[in-house]
């Protein structure tokens, strides 16, 4: 009995590779982030994905942190923001934080990349530029203005963070450790239990408390002001 002829496939009738390129890693790096983490966004998973060997990305980018950079840039190309208006500066500021908190609760990834990182980009710039025109509006300018944005950035990111990678299930536990606390040892933990853990940090009322807190320190704390230093 004759054996089937192997069908040879010419090389040249293989769909081609996309060219590699910066906006081509950069992309495939968010999607790994997105699917796997931020342990998927490694530069031997990247490569992998690309069919390509890892020696090769280093001709697009520096390293693995300038490369973080960038994904979280890519990232907050999905963040819609409330448009300008008249309305009341708080109000708008408080929208844009929400609508970023959201962002990175949804990829938990990109909450954990907004710790680690500093996002290089026209997306970063565009939320940054955003917050700085807000404040502002709110007679915030200057380097209380820089110094703040910064801030009310690395809370979004912490409370998004903290929202992103607890389940219900740990904060059960811990709830329960906090109730269960000897009351003779730790009276005040006693008294505030249910405080502790009322208004989920995502809820509004408690998420804005925390950027009101953060205004208001910005508002009556100025940089020049040496009350607050140490010495």
């Amino acid at each position: 009995m004759m054996k089937p002829k192997r069908e040879i496939v010419s090389r040249r009738n293989r769909p081609s590779k996309e060219p590699l390129s910066h906006e081509l890693i950069v992309k495939t790096a968010y999607e790994l982030l997105k699917e796997e983490g931020i342990s998927g966004m490694s530069m031997r998973k990247i490569a992998k994905q690309l069919d390509t060997g890892p020696s090769s990305l280093y001709v697009y980018v520096k390293n693995l942190q300038e490369l973080s950079s960038y994904v979280l840039d890519y990232g907050l190309g999905e963040l819609n923001l409330p448009e300008h208006t008249e309305d009341n500066w708080k109000e708008q500021l408080f929208q844009a934080l929400h609508a970023y908190a959201k962002l990175l609760i949804e990829q938990p990834g990109l909450a954990e990349l907004s710790l680690q990182t500093i996002p290089i980009g026209d997306n970063a710039f565009r939320l940054n530029e955003y917050l700085l025109a807000v404040l502002q509006k709110g007679g915030i300018f200057s380097t209380s203005a820089a110094w703040g944005t910064d801030l009310l950035l690395l809370y979004v990111s912490s409370v998004a963070l903290e929202k992103a990678t607890r389940s219900n299930e740990q904060m059960v536990t811990i709830q329960n450790s906090y109730n269960d606390a000897d009351p003779v040892r730790f009276p005040l933990i006693h008294s505030l239990k249910k405080e502790l853990f009322s208004g989920d940090t995502i809820s509004k009322e408690r998420f804005f408390w925390g950027i009101e807190v953060i205004l208001q320190g910005i508002l009556q704390t100025h940089p020049k002001d040496n009350s607050f230093t140490t010495n």
